[in-house]
């Protein structure tokens, strides 16, 4: 699989943007509403991508080579269902054919999240939430 095929496996849902917490105690993990900054909430998608790294040093590059690892993904993620061996769903853009079939089966963020722009960072916790995929 080539850099284009590879990336065209994202379906634009954008929870991977979402921020997370992690129990320092138990290692659990938490999702909060709040996502990054360079998120464009409406499209679902980063307005500097080729530079997130950069911008945002806590950014993972999703590859081959980690996906499997990245446990925080959702269960709907292209990614994560390839690399454990599973099907797209039927609303996936690429099965579809619709970029924005993702956002009518309720699987993105869109209008679900605000930047975190205006939380500050002592406050995520009252952000907390529980995605159902």
């Amino acid at each position: 699989m080539n850099l284009e095929e590879w990336e065209s496996l994202c379906d634009g849902c954008a929870r991977c943007c979402l921020i997370k917490l992690e129990d320092e105690d138990t290692e659990e993990l938490f999702y909060t509403r709040v996502v990054c900054n360079l998120l464009d909430q409406d499209r679902c998608r980063c307005t500097d991508y080729a530079n997130r790294s950069r911008l945002v040093p806590d950014c993972i590059q999703l590859t081959r080579d980690n996906v499997s690892r990245l446990s925080w993904l959702p269960a709907t993620c292209a990614y994560r269902l390839l690399s454990e061996g599973n099907r797209l769903f039927d609303w996936h853009p690429l099965i579809s054919g619709d970029p924005d079939s993702v956002h009518r089966a309720g699987i993105s963020v869109r209008g679900r999240v605000l930047s975190e722009d205006f939380v500050h960072e002592d406050g995520l916790e009252e952000h907390i939430i529980h995605w159902v995929d």
